[in-house]
């Protein structure tokens, strides 16, 4: 994948992802406020203040996520984001973290 293909991938990524908890938070199934900066997505959930912060690392070619429980990094495998080490898919990862965190159970 050429450098631009990734970084378009991770940004529409990234979008997706900020999209989904502002509308679980529009719902009132989470409360959550994404802050977005260039290629980094901050997602804090107001009730305890942790956060989860996704960002592009277009070297590598990766999504990282950094989450109270540990950081993670994901590789484009044919139409998903695979993590490096166990093979979990980021969405699914995510709505786990979010859902530890914040308290509610959520599905990206």
């Amino acid at each position: 994948m050429s450098e631009t293909e990734f970084l378009d991938l991770a940004e529409t990524t990234l979008t997706t992802i900020e999209s989904a908890m502002d509308r679980l938070n529009d719902e009132d199934v989470i409360d959550v406020e994404c802050k977005r900066s260039g290629n980094v997505l901050e997602i804090e959930f107001i009730d305890n203040g942790s956060k989860i912060i996704v960002n592009s690392q277009a070297p590598m070619q990766e999504l990282w996520v950094a989450a109270k429980s540990g950081g993670f990094h994901y590789k484009r495998v044919g139409a998903d984001w695979i993590n490096t080490r166990d093979g979990s898919e980021l969405f699914a990862a995510l709505s786990q973290l979010a859902s530890a965190q914040g308290g509610a159970q959520i599905t990206l």
